[in-house]
């Protein structure tokens, strides 16, 4: 559960930042109005396994999305990572972002016709500009109850102004 906050606390429980959870990293103070990470803390798993979040986006696997072997397409699972971190840079940088780059994908395990898709996204830093979302997909097949995790990565974006140049995050300070 997210909790809207205006500052940042050390503790053992979860990170937050504007209601965003935020796993692995805790603040020095504001610099130009970004933050720096600092500190790295493990994630807390579900009792599933899965992150102990709430989840970015959640879909099924369709036939529409398979490549000639009846795997689904890698690239329509980064698509799918790709949408959920962009929603979050989006809501973090109140306005409009691109993805500038994605870091360590590895496919895992497969995904099938009927799994359901669950993303996660994690904010790890904000800077004056750009910011890394961490994403994790995991699958559950649509007549099951295991899942596993079937692929990783960093999605760093950056928040662009009306003409496509980027701008400054608002700090929690402007908000």
């Amino acid at each position: 559960m997210c909790v809207e906050v205006t500052t940042f606390h050390s503790s053992d429980s979860a990170w937050v930042y504007r209601g965003f959870n935020v796993a692995g990293w805790a603040l020095s103070g504001a610099d130009a109005g970004g933050f720096s990470m600092v500190t790295p803390r493990e994630q807390t798993p579900g009792t599933d396994g899965m992150p102990a979040v709430e989840p970015a986006i959640r879909t099924i696997a369709m036939p529409a999305d398979t490549n000639p072997a009846g795997d689904i397409f890698g690239g329509w699972l980064m698509a799918q990572m790709d949408l959920a971190a962009g929603n979050t840079a989006a809501r973090v940088a109140r306005g409009r972002s691109a993805t500038i780059a994605v870091d360590g994908i590895q496919f895992l395990k497969p995904v099938y016709v009927g799994d359901e898709v669950t993303l996660f996204a994690v904010l790890q830093t904000v800077g004056r500009t750009s910011m890394t979302i961490e994403v994790q997909a995991w699958r559950r097949p649509r007549d099951g109850d295991t899942c596993e995790k079937v692929t990783e990565a960093m999605f760093t974006f950056v928040a662009l102004d009306e003409a496509g140049r980027p701008r400054p995050i608002p700090s929690v300070d402007q908000d």
